[in-house]
């Protein structure tokens, strides 16, 4: 397996991943945010090539003094093909973008997981997180 930096060449097999596992059309705005990702020292994006295809992603970002912390790692979101999940490729993945925020000076890496996402909540725990002291909180502004 070969793990490198997302490039704008690996858009359309990224995009591929997330319609597998998502069952859905992705949106103009969901290709912009991908594509906002490549060659951003912010907001890293990583993929997982297994011969010569892209099997797998993550996107992360850098917050600057969110949250009370100067430096803050954020995993937005990943994917593995549908058939080559289990095969540990989000967690070299994962160890990649960690790898990448400490060299930032990053101390801290969060994410968010819908609560009721059990495959979720153990891929993250066996990375060894545990609860935050964040509360996720919404507002609905219309449609």
């Amino acid at each position: 397996m070969n793990l490198r930096r997302m490039t704008a060449d690996d858009v359309a097999s990224v995009v591929q991943i997330q319609q597998s596992i998502t069952r859905q059309e992705v949106t103009a705005r969901w290709r912009n945010m991908l594509a906002s990702h490549v060659g951003n020292p912010d907001g890293p994006g990583f993929v997982a090539e297994k011969d010569g295809k892209v099997v797998g992603f993550i996107l992360g970002e850098i917050k600057v003094g969110g949250f009370g912390s100067e430096l803050t790692g954020w995993i937005e979101m990943m994917g593995v093909t549908p058939e080559q999940m289990g095969a540990g490729i989000g967690r070299t993945l994962a160890k990649a973008l960690f790898d990448y925020f400490k060299a930032e000076g990053v101390q801290e890496i969060c994410t968010a997981v819908l609560w009721d996402s059990g495959d979720m909540l153990a891929f993250f725990k066996n990375l060894g997180f545990d609860r935050s002291p964040f509360i996720n909180l919404k507002l609905k502004v219309g449609a």
